[in-house]
């Protein structure tokens, strides 16, 4: 086993991840049940901090809506709030309410951590999108390893408004809108055919050092109003073109080869994938897909494995254009 970094909580400058999510976020979560079935909300304002003294602090507060078990489990007496090892190699949690690492690329952190109070294993995604403004983030909860609970959501910093009441009414319709979207799951059109496109960025993932770009298309052809034809075009750091099939079944994906095969479970906009390619390829993708609105952008979070090693994290916004 390696040695762990010999890190302080008290350093004098900030992380780059610290810095990209400096401020006061909002979003109201939606949460989901294992089978994917939107059943409530968690209304969050949060912020990861650097104190006077140069510990770094992380709070949230929140109120949860909804009923059933859910409910009743992630139902808590007092606000979040745990210390946090401020670096860009680990970001440790440690504690009280979390207990874990987070490993930053850029503007995307991977976190996995426990939280006594719910009794949940927590596999998180957050990434800030490039306006800097927006942060897509899904917490997948676990007993072992079976999923227990989902929250996703997109949160936005409060940093708009002359005054305190601009301010508050920019949250305030932020709030309403997601609220609205959260319940929405993830599908695409049925009917218009047409392509995402941009560009992403790629991390290796031992070093967490940014190594290129990659600009993504993928052309998207429905064949009826379940099945789909993308090929997905990368070209730049990673070249790579690959075809499928994918058949949507209620809040289940599956993908049908020829080039990959798979599948995907939706909570919400967020459609959490395991993709492997065929004809010998050693070569497996794990992704988060996530619908952000009525434009139809994909907010997109792709992990490449070489077998089951993690060599590259990909990510990134596409945005769509229908085709006549």
């Amino acid at each position: 086993m390696t040695a762990v970094s010999d890190r302080s909580n008290t350093a004098s400058e900030p992380s780059e991840w610290q810095k990209k999510i400096a401020g006061e976020w909002h979003g109201r979560p939606g949460l989901f049940d294992p089978e994917g079935n939107h059943v409530g909300y968690e209304r969050i304002a949060r912020a990861s901090e650097v104190l006077p003294d140069g510990t770094t602090v992380y709070w949230m507060n929140g109120t949860l809506d909804g009923s059933g078990p859910l409910r009743n489990r992630f139902q808590l007496g007092a606000d979040f709030r745990f210390e946090v090892i401020d670096s860009d190699e680990n970001r440790v949690y440690m504690g009280p309410d979390f207990y874990g690492t987070g490993q930053p690329y850029g503007l995307f952190v991977d976190a996995h951590y426990y939280s006594p109070g719910w009794q949940a294993d927590l596999r998180t995604w957050n990434q800030v999108l490039p306006d800097g403004k927006t942060q897509v983030y899904s917490s997948v909860l676990h007993d072992g390893w079976s999923v227990c609970a989902v929250f996703n959501g997109l949160y936005k910093v409060v940093d708009v408004g002359a005054n305190d009441q601009e301010t508050q009414g920019f949250i305030d319709s932020w709030i309403r809108d997601e609220t609205d979207r959260a319940p929405r799951p993830h599908v695409l059109p049925t009917k218009q055919k047409g392509a995402w496109t941009g560009t992403l960025e790629v991390y290796d993932a031992a070093s967490q050092e940014k190594v290129g770009d990659n600009f993504v298309t993928i052309d998207h052809e429905p064949l009826s109003l379940v099945r789909t034809k993308q090929t997905i075009t990368w070209e730049g750091a990673i070249n790579r073109k690959y075809s499928f099939e994918r058949l949507r079944r209620d809040q289940n994906t599956t993908y049908d080869g020829p080039d990959i095969m798979g599948n995907a479970r939706n909570y919400g906009r967020a459609l959490f994938t395991s993709q492997h390619f065929t004809g010998g390829d050693v070569w497996k993708i794990k992704g988060r897909e996530y619908l952000l609105d009525d434009s139809q952008s994909l907010s997109i979070v792709w992990e490449a494995f070489k077998g089951d090693m993690l060599t590259n994290v990909i990510f990134g916004q596409l945005d769509w254009k229908a085709q006549a």
